[in-house]
């Protein structure tokens, strides 16, 4: 049988959705394909890439490359993110150079806003009339947002007292209707997959085409802050696999329109105790592998992740690794993160651990020019931010409790 995946364009003028594992084409309805595989867009090729559109979403300007014609997106606008540098977090990765791209800095606080723009868009030219999702927090927030933007009722499915709190009130306070599911985030998706087979309500979680379109860009607009002088690695936090698959996606079809020469390789990053994707690389992915999943770093908090494949395709075509870390690596990664004035959430802080660790292994070199991307802000989980700082941790910077009087505040200056 031909390859499924052997190019990258679709043939003609109008993008097609089709099966990633046998090529059949989408019907319009189902969230996966009948052979049990995922469904991914294909675009024609265009003449220039990127469109020098002018539009103010950092995800619509590279429209004919995520959903050409849509003339009215719903858009925040979101993208448009910062690339920032800092020596403190440079020192502790150990690297040669390292950015963050600080996907926190989008309308909701996440990376979510850019795939959930396409998918929402997605559901109102199919008539859609409910979206939902399975959430550990961030989609749920990105979800409530754009479904009261286009005027759609949305569900949204949360593991039961497993979901930071900042992230909850998010989409309570966008007006999506909160089902708290009792199990984890694996069975809080099956429940929401089976809505949209059954009750017909459109799913918007990552295994949605459209939402790997959407943040996609997130490697487009990295690679043009970098002038496309492509670094060594790019290193992400892994949980779904949906940004894994997505950064994949942009990176094969960048170098297909010659945007670049070659591809970084990609740097996946789990938590140690939700780590089934490491686990299985380690194993040079002979197996599918699912965990129970635990770990403070809650955005990442998921033991079988639903874009498998796309996944391993990703790795494979970068030359890339996928690694766990401890939580103590993450919250102290987080902890000089936050230290140099950016800020994020614990998941976020995964990629600079990764790279950290990975770099003592040697798998990364000294001189090696690093992006890690921040994919929440640090608002989303501050009750983690106050638990480390009051555990005593080298990086402990709890609040002191001292009388009005000045010569306390003197000593506390000395002190430092």
């Amino acid at each position: 049988m031909t390859d499924p995946n052997d190019d990258l364009f679709a043939p003609g003028s109008r993008s097609i959705v089709r099966c990633g594992s046998c090529a059949r084409a989408a019907d319009g309805t189902s969230e996966s394909c009948a052979c049990g595989g995922l469904f991914d867009v294909l675009h024609p090729r265009p003449a220039v890439f990127p469109v020098p559109t002018g539009h103010n979403s950092g995800v619509w300007r590279f429209g004919d490359l995520v959903m050409p014609g849509a003339s009215t997106p719903v858009s925040w606008p979101e993208g448009r993110t910062p690339l920032v540098e800092r020596e403190a977090v440079r020192s502790y990765a150990n690297v040669g150079q390292l950015w963050m791209k600080h996907e926190g800095m989008n309308p909701t606080g996440s990376f979510k806003d850019r795939g959930m723009t396409a998918a929402v868009t997605d559901a109102v030219r199919s008539g859609a009339t409910a979206v939902a999702c399975a959430s550990t927090g961030n989609t749920s927030a990105s979800l409530g947002a754009y479904a009261s933007m286009a005027g759609l009722r949305a569900l949204v499915f949360v593991p039961q007292g497993k979901v930071a709190l900042g992230k909850l009130a998010q989409a309570t306070a966008y007006g999506a209707k909160t089902l708290a599911v009792r199990g984890d985030f694996d069975a809080a998706l099956d429940l929401a997959r089976a809505a949209s087979r059954q009750l017909g309500v459109y799913l918007a979680n990552s295994i949605n085409p459209w939402r790997i379109e959407g943040q996609k860009t997130i490697a487009w607009e990295l690679l043009e802050q970098l002038d496309w002088n492509v670094p060594e690695w790019i290193a992400l936090p892994a949980g779904a696999l949906g940004n894994t698959s997505a950064f994949g996606k942009a990176l094969r079809e960048a170098r297909a329109l010659g945007r670049i020469a070659r591809v970084p390789r990609l740097l996946a990053v789990q938590a140690s105790g939700a780590a089934p994707f490491a686990t299985a690389f380690a194993e040079r992915f002979s197996r599918r592998v699912t965990v129970s999943a635990e770990t403070a770093a809650t955005a990442i908090r998921i033991g079988n992740p639903a874009s498998w494949d796309r996944g391993v395709r990703a790795i494979r075509e970068t030359d890339g690794v996928v690694v766990a870390v401890s939580d103590g690596e993450i919250l102290d990664a987080k902890a000089v993160i936050d230290a140099a004035g950016i800020g994020c959430e614990p998941a976020s802080a995964a990629s600079v651990a990764g790279v950290k660790a990975l770099r003592a292994q040697g798998t990364i070199g000294p001189d090696d020019r690093v992006a890690c991307v921040l994919t929440g802000h640090l608002l989303k989980d501050p009750d983690a931010v106050v638990a480390y700082h009051a555990g005593g941790s080298r990086l402990s910077n709890p609040p002191v409790e001292i009388e009005p009087d000045l010569r306390a505040v003197a000593r506390i200056l000395e002190a430092r």
